[in-house]
């Protein structure tokens, strides 16, 4: 049903995909993964036509087949294709078809006489959901599909996506998601320090890719370290072989001519051997792109310290009231979750949360937004932002940790406005190793980070012995990060249960 032939895509001179061959068939699902500026959102676009950004060579067959496409920042696709300030104003959203689909995914129907500016993420993901449902098309286009959803709708969207036959094309950083629907894997990797492209695509589930991958890259390594140890052993040998020859023909008897002969002649078979050794191709140490590492430093908080003591009547946006009689009491090493359906209030209270926390001064607190406009500014240098200082000493470690989350020289100097949603995530947990954060606000913070990398987060996260208060729907998060999970009403907060998978 669509098919790339030779796709090889180039932003300025780096080339980010080679060569790529593929076809999307009847009930395909193919997860595009890799790490933060890879190429993911660019391959979708560039298939489409619409990234202004990047060449793309090669051809593509659609077959006549119409797209539909989900984009990565969802309120500038919907101003961009209506128009409108209101999501009710265009009349696709006014049809019956769309009221009917509406309690599939629990959109409110008051809601669609707000502002779309003012409408929660996940609202946004919805509506753009609910229209493709409608648009009959005969493939899909997705980018970050899970990104601010509800857990409710993500178990709705995992459903769909298994059952449907429609061609699914997309990128995910939801590791659940990839493990329960993706059926092909399209990994895209920059090596040798983001200089040399390469992908691997193969028709397999998502969770086998992952474990198949790392035996692999094991059993090679093994190989290749076994291999370079014999042939260490065996170059020392000739080596103590080649000095006693050497050593004998120094010093054998001119009387002797016989067995000089003998000794050259032996002499000649060892450089033979010694010849054989330096042209020995063995295994090679797998060549792939190198993974991040993080962790944080150690900080110290009291068990017992009062980090949050927060009573809001009423949580309002704008004028709204989204929910009410909230209390939230918050002790020292509590690793805290807020989950909730989408508009009910969770990054508001979030923001409250910030408001009331941030003027303590026994508490250094970090804070990552859903949106990370909130907190940079997009012209900033990314070194200025983690050290405005200019501190010799700082900055050579700042670079130390940017280099660990595999940020190149040229991130490095460049302007925040050039990162990568991923990279922007990195650069603000980067910011709280930093400044020593014992206290972390965290809205989504898993939802950018590539899955190859997210484990790795997750842990650090774990061993982090601060506290952290977070809005999440990311389940592998919530199952290994956190202790004390808070659901969000209108009516308040509830404490519910952690069942750990």
């Amino acid at each position: 049903m669509f098919e790339g032939k030779n796709i090889s895509i180039f932003i300025q001179d780096r080339c980010m995909i080679k060569n790529l061959n593929f076809t999307l068939n009847k009930g395909d699902k193919l997860a595009i993964i890799g790490e933060e500026g890879n190429g993911k959102s660019t391959l979708l676009m560039a298939l489409l036509g619409i990234c202004p950004y990047a060449k793309m060579t090669g051809t593509i067959q659609t077959k006549g087949n119409r797209i539909g496409y989900l984009k990565q920042t969802i309120e500038e696709e919907i101003l961009e294709k209506t128009g409108y300030e209101y999501v009710f104003e265009d009349d696709f959203y006014r049809g019956n078809a769309f009221y009917k689909k509406m309690d599939l995914l629990k959109f409110k129907e008051d809601r669609l006489t707000e502002k779309i500016k003012n409408l929660s993420g996940g609202e946004k993901v919805k509506i753009r959901l609910l229209k493709l449902l409608l648009e009959e098309n005969d493939l899909l286009f997705l980018d970050e599909p899970t990104n601010d959803l509800d857990i409710e709708t993500l178990e709705w969207l995992e459903t769909f996506i298994q059952n449907t036959n429609i061609p699914i094309l997309y990128v995910s950083h939801d590791e659940t998601l990839l493990s329960r629907t993706a059926n092909k894997i399209l990994h895209l990797e920059q090596r040798k320090k983001k200089t040399e492209s390469h992908y691997t695509l193969l028709k397999i589930d998502y969770d086998t890719y992952v474990n198949q991958r790392q035996r692999a890259l094991e059993k090679q390594t093994q190989v290749a370290k076994f291999e370079k140890r014999e042939f260490q052993k065996k170059q020392e040998k000739l080596n103590q072989v080649m000095q006693k020859v050497e050593y004998q023909q120094n010093t054998i008897s001119r009387k002797d001519p016989h067995g000089a002969r003998l000794l050259k002649k032996k002499m000649h078979a060892l450089k033979s051997q010694e010849k054989k050794l330096e042209n020995f191709d063995g295994t090679k140490v797998p060549d792939e792109e190198e993974g991040i590492s993080f962790a944080f430093e150690t900080v110290e908080i009291p068990k017992n310290k009062k980090i949050l003591d927060l009573k809001i009547p009423e949580l309002k946006a704008q004028d709204n009231v989204l929910a009410t009689n909230i209390e939230l009491e918050v002790f020292g090493n509590v690793h805290l979750c807020i989950i909730g359906p989408n508009g009910i209030g969770k990054t508001t209270l979030m923001k409250e949360i910030r408001e009331t926390l941030k003027e303590r001064k026994d508490l250094h607190v970090g804070y990552m937004p859903q949106n990370y406009e909130d907190l940079f500014n997009e012209e900033e240098p990314v070194l200025h932002f983690l050290v405005p200082s200019s501190i010799k000493e700082d900055l050579t470690k700042a670079r130390a940790y940017l280099g660990n989350m595999k940020f190149t020289r040229d991130e490095m100097n460049g302007k925040i406005k050039d990162l990568s949603n991923g990279s922007k995530a990195k650069l603000i947990l980067t910011k709280f190793v930093l400044e020593r954060c014992d206290v972390l606000l965290l809205d989504e913070p898993t939802r950018n980070v590539s899955p190859l990398s997210n484990p790795v987060i997750r842990q650090a996260l774990k061993e982090f012995n601060g506290t952290i208060l977070s809005i999440s729907h990311d389940r592998k998060y919530i199952d290994e990060v956190i202790d004390c999970l808070y659901l969000l009403t209108e009516e308040g907060l509830v404490k519910k249960n952690i069942v750990k998978n």
